[in-house]
């Protein structure tokens, strides 16, 4: 069980596999988020699940065809009652499977008795590959008498029928409304499935800490050079560069996204990196998020660069007092609730309600996918707390504007709920304002890091003080 086990004690990372330390077990990894997603399944009054998310299939077939395909829809993959993982795939990718996912050559119970009986029915034992070819509409591409929501329809329909669970609602996670319509045509009962999913996806295996922790890893060496990149001159893409080649340099498998954040854009926070060109004295943060066997980051943090200013400084440290605050609080039997009351409401910095404010004070779950359950926000967890369990891996977000009007502070930490409270897996020094880029001398010494972005205020004549 992961509640007898301590964080230091589950394994060691690396990018490689080795026979000589404990590691990651990808045989285990798939066996248990397979049996997390069946006992969910068996718990509702589901008969099976259908998943076109990417992230969903994979946590249910462990099979993977590239990041070009996550935004398609054109994969899916069952899973029912009474079998294991059937997947459909792109061309050649299922002959691919085939040939290289021993694990997919299941033993599933096909029914002999009352087959279309919700659940019921003698069962005996069947082996048949569960790597199929099969697409869904290319998001609409395909000419739609071509009929290809009709054909995915009457595959699921063959396969809820053989297994009897055609009677029972099928869960599905996320779909298109010509495939909605054809499974209804067929007089299939689509409910939401998302929750079997979610919920199965809620508590982390101890495979899935070391492969997140190893993403997280990664993070921290982009940081380190990042550091070292950032200086007046250059752009926040060219940051961006620098980060996607560093992570997969060192064997990242997707950089999702780097948002590079600086100067006058950190407030409103834009989500999105621009062509700006960096200036000294400007406050800059960034958020990556990459995966690495599928396992995701969502990592910021905030720099100066050359020097910063009183009001950046303490924007730095009123985000980070509200970070420690809510890691400090983070234990089993805590809920969501009890974390975003030490929070600021939104009105308290700049915003008039929470959802106008939303993800700026944040936490949300880590895994295959950004974001997961948990939730944490002042927009539903005061009104519908979440219990914090052992074996969450979770992301919490602080923000705060600078006084001047000018500038902000970002930070993100992740954590793993331990037995007695939670362990931060993000290193990168984050306690206090981290200055990057060259430093710079006066004839009176270094140059000193605390300063107004206004030369002129950085003399007593300026400040009005001589």
């Amino acid at each position: 069980m992961l509640g007898e086990v301590s964080m230091k004690s589950t394994g060691t990372t690396g990018t490689n596999g080795v026979d000589w330390e404990q590691r990651v077990d990808f045989d285990q990894l798939r066996d248990d988020r397979l049996g997390r997603l069946k006992a969910e399944l068996q718990r509702s009054d589901l008969g099976a699940v259908l998943a076109f998310d990417f992230s969903n299939i994979r946590y249910m077939s462990a099979t993977h065809i590239g990041t070009w395909a996550m935004d398609k829809l054109i994969r899916f993959s069952l899973l029912t009652r009474n079998t294991d993982p059937i997947v459909w795939d792109f061309g050649s990718a299922a002959k691919h499977h085939q040939l290289y996912n021993p694990w997919l050559d299941v033993t599933s119970s096909e029914m002999d008795a009352n087959p279309h009986a919700p659940h019921e029915g003698a069962k005996r034992p069947r082996l048949e590959n569960g790597s199929r070819a099969g697409i869904s509409t290319l998001r609409g591409a395909f000419p739609p008498d071509a009929e290809m929501a009709a054909d995915l329809a009457k595959k699921i329909k063959r396969e809820l029928e053989k297994f009897g669970v055609a009677n029972a609602p099928l869960g599905v996670d996320v779909i298109e409304m010509p495939v909605l319509m054809a499974l209804r045509a067929e007089g299939i009962d689509v409910v939401d499935g998302q929750q079997i999913f979610m919920e199965a996806r809620r508590i982390k295996t101890r495979n899935e800490i070391l492969l997140l922790t190893q993403a997280a890893s990664m993070v921290d060496a982009a940081y380190e050079e990042l550091h070292r990149f950032l200086r007046p001159g250059v752009r926040e893409n060219e940051a961006v560069g620098l980060v996607a080649k560093t992570l997969y340099d060192l064997g990242s498998e997707y950089v999702e996204g780097v948002n590079a954040i600086s100067g006058e854009r950190c407030a409103p926070h834009p989500h999105v990196f621009s062509d700006r060109l960096i200036r000294p004295g400007d406050p800059a943060f960034f958020d990556i998020l990459h995966s690495w066997n599928g396992y995701r980051t969502c990592y910021y943090r905030t720099f100066a660069v050359g020097s910063a200013s009183v009001a950046q400084r303490d924007a730095y440290k009123r985000a980070r007092e509200y970070m420690d605050r809510a890691i400090a609080l983070v234990r089993p039997g805590a809920t969501t609730a009890d974390i975003v009351k030490v929070w600021p409401k939104a009105e308290e910095f700049g915003f008039p309600d929470e959802m106008a404010a939303f993800a700026l004070q944040y936490g949300h779950g880590v895994g295959l996918s950004i974001w997961e359950k948990p939730i944490f926000s002042r927009l539903t967890s005061l009104e519908h707390p979440e219990l914090i369990e052992e074996g969450m891996v979770f992301a919490l977000e602080t923000y705060w504007p600078s006084a001047d009007g000018w500038g902000a502070a970002r930070i993100e930490e992740e954590v793993v709920v331990t037995a007695d409270g939670c362990e931060v897996i993000t290193k990168f020094p984050a306690e206090d304002l981290i200055v990057a880029g060259r430093r710079y001398y006066t004839i009176d010494g270094p140059l000193n890091l605390q300063r107004d972005s206004q030369s002129h205020k950085n003399t007593i004549w300026g400040r009005g003080e001589a």
